[in-house]
């Protein structure tokens, strides 16, 4: 069962949504990218709750078939998403949020994006303390483990190369030239996928939907 037949998918996009046109002028995805992200915007945001608009829970359920999972990693994507701050994800946020990570996109804004994941605060500038609590979520988000110590070499590690003015904290300009010597930092900021999405759509997609055992996890 889905949330919708599959017979009258193509070219639909949700009710009430922006133009596709105006959105794919505004992002990195082709008019045609822009329906068929219509169609999975459909399919996660009637994951649950049948209203138009992707809730934390279906996010979570996206990623990880699991709403109850709790993640810093995750919470931080979704208000980062959540433009409007009102604690759902409608179509148009949903387009202009994933455009940052499609191949096409301009790196300075995947550069924005990351730092702006980092800054958990909102204060303009990323402390000692944020970068170890995302360092510490993306290690339980990738089931990963590593020691207290090992962490913290990180942090300290990172600091020593990007806060260049020596404040204890990295501003956006520190966080650009970091970034631009580190590449790495970018790997996660690009979804190949996105280029493929008028063909198919990626495995947690077509494995989102609910069902009893996922709401009792």
């Amino acid at each position: 069962m889905g949330c919708f037949s599959s017979k009258h998918i193509k070219h639909m996009q949700p009710e009430g949504c922006e133009d596709p046109v105006a959105l794919a002028n505004e992002t990195s995805f082709t008019v045609n990218e822009v329906e068929a992200l219509g169609e999975l915007f459909k399919k996660l945001s009637c994951s649950i709750s049948k209203d138009g608009l992707i809730n934390k829970e279906e996010f979570k359920l996206a990623l990880f078939r699991n709403s109850n999972k709790q993640n810093l990693f995750v919470d931080r994507v979704f208000d980062l998403f959540d433009i409007k701050r009102n604690g759902a994800i409608d179509f148009g946020e949903f387009v202009r949020s994933l455009s940052v990570f499609h191949p096409r996109a301009p790196e300075s804004e995947k550069i924005g994006f990351a730092f702006r994941l980092y800054d958990l605060r909102c204060t303009g500038f990323i402390e000692p303390d944020e970068l170890k609590e995302m360092v510490l979520a993306l290690l339980n988000e990738s089931d990963l483990e590593l020691t207290g110590e090992v962490v913290q070499t990180i942090v300290d590690r990172t600091f020593a190369q990007a806060d260049s003015k020596g404040d204890g904290k990295i501003d956006l300009e520190e966080w650009i030239e970091f970034a631009k010597r580190s590449p790495y930092l970018l790997r996660n900021m690009t979804l190949p996928y996105l280029m493929d999405i008028t063909v198919s759509f990626p495995s947690f997609v077509m494995n989102s939907e609910v069902n009893e055992a996922d709401m009792r996890s």
